[in-house]
Protein backbone atom coordinates (compact mmCIF):
# COMPACT_ATOMS: atom_id res chain seq x y z
CA UNK A 1 0.00 0.00 0.00
CA UNK A 2 2.79 2.06 0.66
CA UNK A 3 6.02 3.17 -0.63
CA UNK A 4 7.81 1.90 2.54
CA UNK A 5 6.46 -1.69 2.26
CA UNK A 6 8.42 -2.50 -0.81
CA UNK A 7 11.78 -1.01 0.91
CA UNK A 8 14.12 -4.17 1.56
CA UNK A 9 16.86 -2.29 3.93
CA UNK A 10 15.93 -1.81 6.87
CA UNK A 11 16.24 1.65 8.21
CA UNK A 12 17.94 2.85 11.59
CA UNK A 13 14.92 4.29 13.62
CA UNK A 14 16.93 7.27 14.23
CA UNK A 15 16.93 8.35 10.83
CA UNK A 16 13.48 7.96 10.13
CA UNK A 17 11.39 11.04 11.37
CA UNK A 18 7.53 10.44 11.32
CA UNK A 19 5.11 13.53 10.53
CA UNK A 20 1.97 12.38 13.19
CA UNK A 21 -0.16 14.90 11.38
CA UNK A 22 -0.08 13.71 8.07
CA UNK A 23 -0.82 10.07 7.70
CA UNK A 24 -1.61 7.87 4.36
CA UNK A 25 -5.58 8.85 5.19
CA UNK A 26 -7.07 9.82 2.64
CA UNK A 27 -7.07 13.29 1.22
CA UNK A 28 -7.87 15.86 4.10
CA UNK A 29 -4.77 14.63 5.39
CA UNK A 30 -2.45 15.43 2.71
CA UNK A 31 0.44 18.21 3.02
CA UNK A 32 -0.36 19.81 -0.22
CA UNK A 33 0.93 23.51 0.52
CA UNK A 34 4.70 25.02 0.38
CA UNK A 35 3.32 26.79 4.00
CA UNK A 36 1.96 23.65 5.96
CA UNK A 37 5.44 21.89 5.30
CA UNK A 38 7.19 25.29 6.87
CA UNK A 39 4.82 25.41 9.56
CA UNK A 40 5.52 21.86 10.39
CA UNK A 41 9.01 22.73 11.38
CA UNK A 42 8.32 26.28 13.41
CA UNK A 43 7.58 24.32 16.30
CA UNK A 44 10.20 23.74 18.78
CA UNK A 45 9.79 20.23 19.76
CA UNK A 46 9.93 19.23 16.21
CA UNK A 47 13.18 21.53 15.40
CA UNK A 48 14.68 19.53 18.75
CA UNK A 49 13.72 15.83 17.42
CA UNK A 50 15.37 16.98 14.21
CA UNK A 51 18.62 18.21 15.40
CA UNK A 52 19.09 14.97 17.74
CA UNK A 53 18.47 12.97 14.90
CA UNK A 54 20.92 14.95 12.83
CA UNK A 55 23.60 15.34 15.34
CA UNK A 56 23.87 11.40 16.18
CA UNK A 57 24.57 11.16 12.57
CA UNK A 58 26.88 13.59 12.32
CA UNK A 59 28.90 13.00 15.44
CA UNK A 60 29.56 9.55 13.57
CA UNK A 61 31.40 11.45 11.05
CA UNK A 62 35.34 11.84 11.00
CA UNK A 63 35.52 14.09 8.35
CA UNK A 64 31.92 15.77 7.52
CA UNK A 65 32.27 17.30 4.26
CA UNK A 66 28.51 18.18 3.49
CA UNK A 67 24.87 17.11 3.33
CA UNK A 68 22.88 15.75 0.30
CA UNK A 69 18.58 16.87 0.95
CA UNK A 70 16.40 14.79 -1.59
CA UNK A 71 13.28 16.95 -1.75
CA UNK A 72 9.93 17.06 -3.71
CA UNK A 73 9.12 20.01 -5.07
CA UNK A 74 5.74 19.84 -6.02
CA UNK A 75 3.56 19.35 -2.55
CA UNK A 76 3.91 20.62 1.07
CA UNK A 77 8.01 18.52 2.04
CA UNK A 78 9.28 21.52 -0.68
CA UNK A 79 8.32 24.01 2.68
CA UNK A 80 10.04 20.62 4.92
CA UNK A 81 13.06 20.73 2.94
CA UNK A 82 13.69 24.80 2.65
CA UNK A 83 13.50 25.02 6.32
CA UNK A 84 16.08 21.63 6.57
CA UNK A 85 18.05 23.38 4.27
CA UNK A 86 18.05 26.16 6.17
CA UNK A 87 18.67 24.77 9.49
CA UNK A 88 21.67 22.59 7.97
CA UNK A 89 23.29 26.01 6.41
CA UNK A 90 22.60 28.04 9.91
CA UNK A 91 24.28 24.64 11.91
CA UNK A 92 27.25 23.93 9.78
CA UNK A 93 27.91 26.76 7.48
CA UNK A 94 30.84 25.80 6.75
CA UNK A 95 29.53 22.64 4.96
CA UNK A 96 28.38 22.00 1.37
CA UNK A 97 24.18 21.32 0.61
CA UNK A 98 23.71 19.74 -2.72
CA UNK A 99 19.86 19.42 -2.81
CA UNK A 100 17.76 17.64 -5.34
CA UNK A 101 14.32 19.29 -6.38
CA UNK A 102 12.08 15.88 -7.22
CA UNK A 103 9.38 16.49 -9.23
CA UNK A 104 7.17 13.48 -11.02
CA UNK A 105 5.78 12.99 -14.07
CA UNK A 106 2.12 14.13 -14.40
CA UNK A 107 0.18 13.27 -16.91
CA UNK A 108 -2.09 16.10 -18.78
CA UNK A 109 -0.87 18.50 -16.59
CA UNK A 110 -1.90 21.69 -18.19
CA UNK A 111 -1.20 25.29 -16.34
CA UNK A 112 -0.99 27.58 -19.14
CA UNK A 113 -0.99 30.83 -17.51
CA UNK A 114 -1.25 32.04 -13.64
CA UNK A 115 -3.42 34.65 -15.04
CA UNK A 116 -5.66 32.50 -16.07
CA UNK A 117 -5.76 30.28 -13.25
CA UNK A 118 -6.54 33.32 -10.57
CA UNK A 119 -9.36 34.65 -12.90
CA UNK A 120 -10.82 32.00 -13.55
CA UNK A 121 -13.21 29.36 -10.42
CA UNK A 122 -10.90 26.67 -10.08
CA UNK A 123 -12.05 23.19 -11.21
CA UNK A 124 -10.69 20.18 -8.83
CA UNK A 125 -7.80 19.66 -11.17
CA UNK A 126 -6.82 23.54 -12.06
CA UNK A 127 -6.55 23.97 -8.27
CA UNK A 128 -4.36 20.65 -7.41
CA UNK A 129 -2.27 22.12 -10.83
CA UNK A 130 -1.95 25.54 -9.09
CA UNK A 131 -0.82 24.23 -6.10
CA UNK A 132 1.62 22.10 -7.81
CA UNK A 133 3.07 24.96 -9.58
CA UNK A 134 2.96 27.75 -6.82
CA UNK A 135 4.65 24.62 -4.78
CA UNK A 136 7.79 24.03 -7.34
CA UNK A 137 8.16 28.07 -7.49
CA UNK A 138 8.28 28.54 -3.59
CA UNK A 139 10.59 25.47 -3.65
CA UNK A 140 13.02 26.31 -5.86
CA UNK A 141 13.38 29.74 -4.75
CA UNK A 142 13.97 28.31 -1.02
CA UNK A 143 16.01 25.58 -1.53
CA UNK A 144 18.39 26.97 -3.97
CA UNK A 145 19.24 30.22 -1.56
CA UNK A 146 20.03 28.23 1.30
CA UNK A 147 22.30 25.46 -0.94
CA UNK A 148 25.77 24.97 -2.32
CA UNK A 149 24.04 23.91 -5.44
CA UNK A 150 20.52 23.34 -6.10
CA UNK A 151 19.64 20.26 -9.09
CA UNK A 152 15.91 19.93 -10.24
CA UNK A 153 15.10 16.77 -11.13
CA UNK A 154 12.24 15.46 -13.40
CA UNK A 155 11.34 12.79 -16.17
CA UNK A 156 8.99 15.71 -17.51
CA UNK A 157 11.00 18.16 -19.45
CA UNK A 158 9.07 21.03 -17.85
CA UNK A 159 9.14 20.20 -14.35
CA UNK A 160 5.27 19.53 -14.90
CA UNK A 161 4.83 23.21 -15.82
CA UNK A 162 3.34 23.98 -19.59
Amino acid sequence: QLWSDYLSVQLHPRSLYIIQQYHHDGESGRLEAFGQGERLLQDAACIEEIEDRLHFYVEECDYLQGFQVLCDLHNGFSGVGARVTELLRDEYSGKGILTWGLTPLLCNVEVTSLRFLLLDVFPQDSQKNFYRLLNTALGIVHLSSHSSLFCPLSLNGSLGIK
